[in-house]
């Protein structure tokens, strides 16, 4: 089995076709489908059906592609690592982070760390952290910054706690105030409130929604689905209430009433991540550093 017969054949997964797959990979389609073949009969196995305008994945090819996707991350990854100067001058990271994360915490690391490494080129994917630990199973991210606990049957991963971080409910200074106006806003509060909810697959849908069904009650959503921006957006135009990160709300408060929940409140745990069976390259080796002194 050959590197480019991997290459070629996750090209033509991805395309469904064999020209364009041999227009990706720089190659004649003639030479593309002969290396396909040999990898075929070197696997014992088809891995596409093959119809007139339709090509398909065998089980083999279902199979396969994951695994070929993963040898060819590592393989970028490694040939990064080698081609990095040792000053640091050149080279890559790529990270991935919360949604709430990105609003938060990661601009002010990230400008620190392009201050000192400008030649360093900064890849940043924002995503829930369920599609984080997936991308980094794949080799397709070098860190992520998730929420703990890691989803069930995760991958195995190397995760260093990084700060426990308060939940706090903003509201439109214009409407009433949350918590029949005492200073803290118990959960059991929210019951009858109006919520602006994020999207599924968000974490602090997750952890708020679990929250109002211990206290006793399903919350009712004024509108949901949306992204962090589009949350602070819907509530500062009095859709409704929102709970949100202590360090989004202060970034963005703007516009927005910050109310503390009262004792015990809600929190939320946020780690780095990395693969356990592949260390990070070098950049972001240092860019881990700077996360964890930070």
């Amino acid at each position: 089995m050959q590197f480019q017969q991997l290459q070629y054949f996750v090209a033509v997964a991805e395309t469904r076709h064999f020209t364009r797959a041999a227009e990706l990979v720089h190659v004649a389609q003639p030479s593309l489908s002969q290396q396909i073949k040999a990898l075929e009969r070197e696997l014992g196995a088809d891995l596409f059906l093959r119809a007139r305008g339709n090509i398909t994945l065998t089980d083999a090819g279902e199979a396969l592609l994951p695994l070929a996707r993963r040898i060819l991350a590592d393989a970028d990854t490694a040939r990064h690592e080698v081609q990095e100067l040792v000053q640091l001058r050149s080279g890559r990271v790529r990270l991935g982070a919360t949604p709430s994360l990105c609003t938060g915490l990661v601009p002010d690391v990230l400008r620190a760390f392009h201050d000192r490494y400008p030649g360093i080129q900064l890849l940043v994917e924002e995503s829930g952290s369920h599609d984080l630990v997936r991308e980094l199973a794949r080799g397709a991210l070098d860190l992520a910054l998730i929420v703990l606990p890691l989803p069930p049957a995760s991958p195995a991963l190397t995760t260093v706690e990084l700060l426990r971080e308060d939940l706090v409910v903003v509201s439109s200074p214009e409407a009433r105030a949350p918590g029949r106006g005492r200073g803290g806003v118990q959960v059991s509060d929210l019951e009858g409130e109006r919520m602006v909810m994020f999207r599924h697959g968000y974490d602090l849908r997750e952890l708020t929604v679990a929250a109002c069904r211990s206290a006793g009650f399903e919350p009712s959503f004024a509108v949901e689905g949306g992204e962090m921006d589009a949350v602070l957006g819907f509530v500062r135009a009095g859709l409704g209430v929102a709970v949100v990160p202590r360090m989004v709300a202060a970034r963005s408060g703007r516009g927005l009433r910050v109310t503390p929940l009262a004792r015990p409140g809600l929190h939320r745990t946020i780690a780095l991540a990395h693969r356990s069976d592949v260390a990070p390259p070098r950049a972001a080796r240092e860019l881990q550093r700077m996360l964890l002194e930070r």
